[in-house]
């Protein structure tokens, strides 16, 4: 069933359009078969879920932190991963620098964005992006990358089009700053269920799980 979602997916995404697949709460075996299937990016929501995982899969594969990264999980995480999708803060910034310098590492960071204003969920308010990109740009070991939401949940994705809108505004708007260290590459939106009104609405990196691995247990 992995193998042929994931063909099935590589095949409808357009060019251009990376596929990460969210493997959160799956088995570290049914990682693996996604790599095998043809799946490059594999993204996680806990460390301690990758951990094993890793160990696996190892470099087989390109590792994406998207869940809330807790400051006492920044030192394992910046050994772990790849990318970090999911900054929202000057002080997550700042750990993730000061861990990296640690290490001799440079870690390419998406900002996560509160596109919906949700006070439950993290992320940077829309209006707080262009201070928080400028803060990171001054950090030595640490480069912004791009901007991720994930938006309100709702059962009709259609919905969820003015949150990626907006998202895509913030992205062009860091884009055309040219700030100093920062390459804005990854524009991270939408998921099983959206990904397809996401990528109309300029993403060009998309978080699947589900239609990957099927329903979490």
């Amino acid at each position: 069933m992995i193998e042929e979602n994931v063909k099935n997916l590589l095949t409808e995404l357009p060019p251009g359009v990376a596929l990460v697949a969210a493997a959160k709460s799956h088995e570290p075996y049914e990682v693996l078969a996604a790599v095998q299937a043809g799946i490059r990016i594999i993204g996680e929501n806990y460390v301690q879920e990758a951990e094993p995982a890793y160990e696996l899969v190892g470099r087989q594969a390109e590792w994406h932190f998207i869940g809330h990264l807790q400051k006492n999980k920044v030192k394992k995480a910046v050994g772990l991963f790849d990318l970090i999708e999911t900054v929202d803060s000057l002080a997550l910034a700042r750990e993730i620098d000061r861990q990296c310098a640690e290490i001799s590492k440079v870690m390419p960071v998406l900002i996560e964005i509160n596109s919906g204003h949700e006070s439950q969920k993290s992320g940077v308010l829309p209006e707080d992006t262009q201070t928080l990109a400028i803060e990171i740009s001054q950090l030595k070991n640490i480069r912004l990358a791009g901007l991720m939401t994930i938006g309100p949940y709702s059962s009709n994705p259609e919905t969820l089009r003015p949150h990626f809108a907006r998202t895509r505004e913030l992205f062009e708007l860091l884009t055309h700053l040219n700030l100093s260290g920062v390459e804005m590459k990854h524009l991270s939106m939408g998921m099983t269920d959206s990904y397809r009104i996401a990528i109309e609405e300029g993403a060009n990196m998309v978080r699947i799980g589900t239609a990957i691995f099927g329903a979490r247990t």
